[in-house]
């Protein structure tokens, strides 16, 4: 058996991320210079048989025509992906569900001339798995039904692959991964697996090629100091919103994400205007600081009414948690699920943006670049000047630039 070449099956049930980690696993070992195919069974589907597989009942285990297509479209992926390997192919990448026992001990059979790895991709957060359904529903299949029929559609294919679904466990190599929080719940490896190392720990690395982390336009609580509220975009913030378009107006961003509150869902507006095609996601894990009990006051008036509070958030402002309220610690939590969740609906999207607050984007610079958490309160985020973040397993990069017509 030669051990320079790999199988990479991957397990999950639909929108559950397999895609994007078959394509990124792509992208990162092509940088090593490792020749990288993927073989996707849905993509097969679509190019060789019509519109009548959009219909649930063709992924009924009871539906024998729709299970002999189905078979029939994975063994064409299985002889190209032995093919792929016995010519210059390096790794071959089966993208599907793979989701009973049976088919995987098929599948090792007739693969037999290399180590074949699984990694299954689990993921059960609602609120991200309507999201990942709506992206699906986009796609040219499910063109003739409306979105409420589509959704429908999809949601009964899920649960005809939850009737036949088992995890893994008996197999020879395989991985279990969260691919929402890139958390590996439990690894086998028996053989010896080529680039494991290397795919071990891109598994497990957050990785964004561009991150443009924005905050919002001026406010009218800007203006007075205040914190938290719901306050809107300034005359001034509206013109900062136009620069922020124009800047970005000659680089396709497909996705911006905002908080739920007014001054990122203003700010993105024109920046979505002037886009060909984007995708705003308002995400509440970007809300900004709860000030509980100060909530919409100025600094002033806190320390004016509340020398108690004011004196004691001065003293250590990264722990100090408004009283009904967060604070910095206490927001990290939401903060890294709010990262985990843009970079899981943004896919393999090369640019994504986030229109945050003050201390969101403080936050989420920590998180992909070394602070001491002391610090973190004090990360200068202005409003006319925006961050460029890189993070991938090769390269970490932070720049603070200028909007060009505000220079």
């Amino acid at each position: 058996m030669n051990n320079s070449k790999l199988y990479i099956a991957l397990v999950g049930l639909p929108a559950r991320g397999k895609s994007t980690i078959a394509n990124r696993l792509k992208d990162n070992l092509r940088k090593d210079g490792i020749r990288v195919g993927i073989f996707n069974n849905g993509d097969l589907r679509r190019r060789l048989t019509d519109k009548s597989t959009s219909h649930p009942e063709f992924y009924s285990p009871d539906n024998t025509e729709g299970t002999a297509t189905r078979e029939h479209l994975a063994m064409i992926n299985i002889r190209r992906a032995r093919e792929y390997l016995s010519r210059d192919g390096q790794v071959a990448v089966l993208d599907a569900t793979h989701a009973s026992g049976q088919r995987r001990r098929k599948l090792s059979g007739l693969l037999d001339d290399h180590p074949v790895l699984f990694i299954e991709c689990i993921n059960e957060n609602d609120e991200i798995l309507k999201a990942s359904v709506f992206r699906k529903i986009t796609m040219s299949e499910f063109s003739h039904l409306s979105p409420e029929a589509a959704i429908d559609s999809f949601n009964r294919r899920i649960r005809y692959y939850q009737a036949i679904y088992s995890p893994l466990g008996d197999e020879r190599n395989f991985v279990r991964l969260d691919s929402l929080h890139n958390k590996i719940l439990k690894e086998e490896i028996t053989d010896k697996i080529p680039f494991y190392d290397r795919i071990r720990d891109f598994l497990v690395t957050d990785t964004v090629k561009n991150l443009f982390l924005v905050r919002h336009g001026e406010t009218y609580f800007n203006l007075e100091n205040r914190i938290g509220g719901d306050s809107e975009l300034t005359e001034t913030g509206w013109v900062q919103a136009a620069a922020i378009a124009e800047h970005f107006s000659t680089m396709k961003v497909p996705f911006i994400f905002t908080s739920t509150k007014k001054r990122t869902q203003q700010t993105s507006v024109p920046i979505k205007a002037a886009q060909e095609d984007c995708e705003t996601i308002s995400l509440k894990e970007f809300d900004e600081i709860d000030g509980g009990i100060c909530e919409c006051m100025s600094y002033e008036e806190i320390r004016d009414k509340l020398p108690e509070i004011y004196a004691a958030r001065k003293k250590d402002k990264y722990d100090y948690m408004y009283p009904e309220g967060e604070g910095y610690a206490t927001m990290k939590e939401r903060i890294y699920t709010g990262i985990k969740k843009a970079l899981y609906l943004s896919g393999t999207a090369d640019r994504i943006m986030i229109i945050g607050h003050r201390g969101v984007n403080r936050m989420i610079m920590a998180h992909f670049l070394y602070r001491r958490q002391e610090d973190v309160p004090y990360i200068y985020v202005p409003q006319n000047k925006f961050y460029h973040v890189v993070a991938t397993q090769d390269r970490k990069l932070l720049q603070l630039k200028p909007f060009k017509s505000m220079r």
